[in-house]
């Protein structure tokens, strides 16, 4: 038994010490990048096929993610890519550290706006203004220049009237790995009067008696 024991060590030994090695590859290629980067990519890169990939990444945004971790830095994992980030409550250290000076916040209007879209999406600009009451066209806009929000397509309607929804940033600033780890919300939207309708199956439709209210200029 002895000998059995003293021949299985080292193999054990050495595919754990592979294992940290491909890892560690990870963390450097994450780290370097700074942006989200594809499973695919990392995958061809290490010579690994995409699931055994994917198994590595989930594994360690466990031992990082974890409640317990005092680790300063976060993986965050997406359906295609992944990415490093820092914590949330070292922001105050960065902050310091680097000369960062607080703002660049979304004001309540863009907040607003961001939730709509969310919890809507697809949705067309003037979905957006109904529900608030006020023209949106400058917070839409802000939301788009900070790639949080994107054009998906055009509703099939008079006008095609563009349709917006989250980008993947969205996911990663709000700490997010899909749409569905969003809160639930009890907030009761206004009938969509001129505005695409999810039904039930998902399928865009519209009200045929309003539906030529849509596509004004500045929504395209």
């Amino acid at each position: 038994m002895a000998d059995e024991k003293t021949v299985k060590a080292p193999a054990d030994t050495n595919g754990m010490e592979q294992i940290k090695s491909i890892e560690g590859a990870i963390e450097a290629i994450l780290y370097a990048a700074g942006y989200p980067v594809k499973y695919e990519k990392i995958a061809e890169v290490l010579g690994l096929d995409l699931r055994n990939t994917k198994t590595l990444i989930k594994h360690m945004s466990e031992e990082y993610n974890s409640e317990g971790s005092k680790r300063g830095i976060a993986l965050l994992t997406f359906d295609d890519t992944c990415q490093f980030c820092t914590k949330e409550q070292y922001a105050p250290y960065i902050r310091e550290a680097l000369g960062i000076r607080r703002g660049g916040n979304l004001s309540a209007s863009s907040m607003e706006v961001l939730a709509i879209v969310a919890y809507n999406q697809p949705v067309t600009r003037s979905f957006i203004d109904q529900v608030r009451g006020v023209d949106s066209s400058y917070a839409v806009n802000s939301l788009i220049d900070k790639a949080l929000i994107e054009a998906c397509g055009r509703l099939d309607a008079p006008g095609r009237p563009m349709l917006y929804a989250t980008t993947e940033k969205f996911l990663r600033v709000f700490g997010l790995r899909s749409l569905t780890e969003l809160p639930e919300t009890e907030i009761m939207l206004p009938p969509k009067e001129d505005a695409p309708i999810l039904e039930e199956d998902g399928q865009l439709s519209m009200d045929d008696d309003t539906s030529a209210g849509e596509g004004s200029p500045d929504e395209e």
